[in-house]
């Protein structure tokens, strides 16, 4: 049986698949930061909602990459864990 490891660098050998893996990069990346912060905070998604006055249910659709956030809102939350935003371009 194939580990997920081998199934995903099996798949990423075809040019067409690693170029869409990669643009997807810098979303699961944030994502995953902001995952990352929120669990280190110890707090919960419906704790986070409460501090941006929004609904768990956003906190959810958010982690699960299933929104865009704005700038806007990304900073709102970066402020919640005490952080700067940073956007560059490289």
């Amino acid at each position: 049986m194939s580990t997920y490891r081998d199934l995903k660098n099996r798949l990423l050998k075809n040019k067409n698949i690693k170029k869409g893996y990669e643009s997807l990069r810098p979303e699961y990346e944030m994502l995953d930061k902001i995952i990352s912060l929120r669990i280190k905070s110890k707090l919960t998604q419906k704790e986070l909602a409460n501090k941006l006055n929004t609904k768990q249910s956003a906190i959810s659709r958010l982690e699960r990459g299933m929104i865009n956030p704005t700038i806007t809102f990304l900073n709102k939350l970066a402020s919640v864990f005490g952080k700067k935003l940073v956007v560059e371009f490289r």
